[in-house]
């Protein structure tokens, strides 16, 4: 009798694994379809300035303010995480159908506003959805979360190969994969609404955590790394199309790169930890996102390109090193009573506020080194590696690991 519930209780596990890394899949494959490619569709076929491809990129920003009221006040008060889920991404896809018929690149802004309205609170949802089904979550989540990066460099290399990324399809392939996740969540879990609600508005979105300012080590780290989005934001914005103009063959398939090297690193982290601590390995992650801007100003497709995938492969460093290093860091000084209020307050800052300033300026910065429709990608890329630059400066100068005593 014991041998059949065990076995039971090992498929039903098993069973509830596999549905969450579908999620995982289906949610950054459809991510993943248009994110970096965004910039060259809207560059090379809708003929839109760098100003109308920055505002695109804001959206994603301005979503990411807006879904923590979402999911705060709604979604975790008074509905299940997966029926919410299913339907935001049945929505989505629907948004994206319009939004793959229309070739006005300030049309195109309203539709993937709205689109990522409802992508955005994905990232909250998937999350609860996977933790409310494990036991140890410090163990079990990362090799669900992985799923999605593999997805990314899956859906990346199948652009790559089939040479969509300036093509309408890259919104075509998420719209399906969009329907696919929506119409799969209803099939998830069930995670029932189980947050407080009475929560207060500033708790959700975690100014609970303001308090953390009081030590001048973490404030530096918060202004730091909401100064640093601001290259990322370039990044994410024309990383693929400043390649594509190098004379880079293969972008797409060459940039999944960085997402490879960025599964390597996370591996490292913990090592990276014993033998470097904190202020390093974030100084380490500074200087890697100056070295990757200076190779993209400076590499070039025909007689460099090795310069220009130190730069894609040099991800891993950026990413890691510094945004993942610096969550631990964040739940490490909050401790265990506002722990979610300050990685909310992170996510708010980075994704929302230091994102969404880099994806505007992104795009100005475009427009001015733009003349007669060439770009003059290495002074582009220089305006990034001056940012980290002083980052860098300001970290170096003003960050103490040691925590601070009134």
């Amino acid at each position: 009798m014991y041998f059949w519930s065990r076995t039971n209780q090992i498929i039903m596990k098993s069973t509830v694994k596999f549905q969450l890394i579908a999620m995982m899949f289906l949610m950054f494959f459809s991510w993943g379809a248009w994110y970096g490619q965004m910039s060259k569709y809207l560059l090379t076929t809708l003929g839109a300035t760098g100003d109308q491809v920055g505002n695109a990129y804001t959206t994603f920003s301005i979503a990411a303010i807006f879904a923590p009221f979402f999911v705060g006040l709604i979604a975790d008060r008074f509905f299940s995480a997966q029926k919410v889920m299913g339907f935001l991404n049945i929505l989505g896809g629907v948004i994206l159908y319009f939004l793959s018929q229309t070739k006005d690149p300030e049309i195109f802004f309203w539709y993937i506003l709205a689109y990522t309205l409802c992508f955005a609170p994905n990232l909250a949802l998937s999350n609860s959805i996977a933790m409310n089904q494990m036991q140890n979550p410090e163990k079990e989540f990362p090799a669900i979360r992985v799923t999605g990066t593999i997805a990314w460099i899956v859906v990346t290399n199948i652009i790559g190969f089939l040479a969509l990324g300036d093509n309408v399809a890259i919104f075509q392939i998420a719209m399906y994969s969009s329907f696919a996740l929506g119409i799969y969540a209803f099939f998830l879990p069930d995670t029932p609404p189980k947050a407080d609600k009475n929560a207060s508005i500033g708790q959700i979105i975690g100014l609970d955590a303001l308090k953390l300012f009081k030590d001048r080590s973490f404030l530096i780290f918060f202004i730091s790394s909401i100064l640093i989005c601001i290259p990322l934001s370039f990044y994410y914005a024309m990383a693929n199309p400043s390649l594509t103009d190098s004379h880079m063959t293969n972008v797409e398939n060459k940039m999944s790169l960085g997402q490879a090297s960025e599964v390597i690193f996370m591996l490292l982290i913990p090592l990276a930890f014993i033998r470097l601590g904190v202020k390093k390995m974030l100084i380490v992650g500074l200087v890697a996102w100056i070295i990757r801007f200076l190779c993209f100003g400076y590499g070039d497709g025909i007689q460099s390109e090795w310069i220009l995938y130190i730069g894609i492969v040099l991800h891993g460093v950026c990413f890691d090193f510094f945004f993942v290093t610096g969550q631990i860091y964040t739940d490490q000084k909050a401790g265990e009573k506002i722990k979610n209020s300050a990685q909310g307050l992170i996510t708010l800052a980075t994704y929302g506020v230091g994102m969404g300033i880099g994806s505007k300026l992104s795009g100005i910065v475009l427009d001015m080194y733009t003349s007669g429709g060439v770009h003059d990608w290495k002074s582009v890329w220089m305006v990034p590696a001056a940012i980290a630059a002083l980052v860098l400066i300001l970290f170096v100068l003003f960050f103490s690991e040691k925590k601070e005593t009134a």
